[in-house]
């Protein structure tokens, strides 16, 4: 497995165990330069991203991962990531089937960060 496959592996069940368990605490993958285009809606810069996240509409969230596929981008900074699954939010027994896109980059010490994340339910 090539180490953007690893590290691509690795973020993709952090984010989603992390989002079902505790949403704020997916504040610190996002920086001041992120952006999150969440339904069509986007917001820009970490804090307004968390402010967002905390301030989805349902209390309980599920997510399954049917698929994801990771690339890196030119010169070994980042990584794409596209993810297709399913979720299950609050009491409701009829998942939603959801895409999702990520740009991990990183930063000038060498750490991973979210710099594009793109959420679409698919209807």
């Amino acid at each position: 497995m090539a180490e953007y496959e690893a590290v691509a592996k690795q973020f993709v069940e952090h984010y989603y165990n992390t989002f079902d368990s505790n949403r704020s605490a997916l504040a610190p993958l996002y920086r001041d330069e992120s952006m999150l285009t969440f339904q069509s809606a986007q917001v820009g810069g970490g804090p307004a991203i968390a402010e967002k996240l905390a301030s989805l509409p349902f209390q309980k969230v599920k997510h399954q991962i049917n698929s994801f596929e990771s690339q890196p981008t030119p010169g070994g900074a980042g990584i794409i990531i596209l993810v297709a699954g399913a979720l299950l939010v609050d009491e409701e027994q009829n998942p939603l089937n959801y895409a999702q896109t990520f740009q991990l980059v990183k930063d000038p010490a060498g750490a991973w960060f979210l710099f594009n994340d793109i959420f679409s339910l698919l209807v």
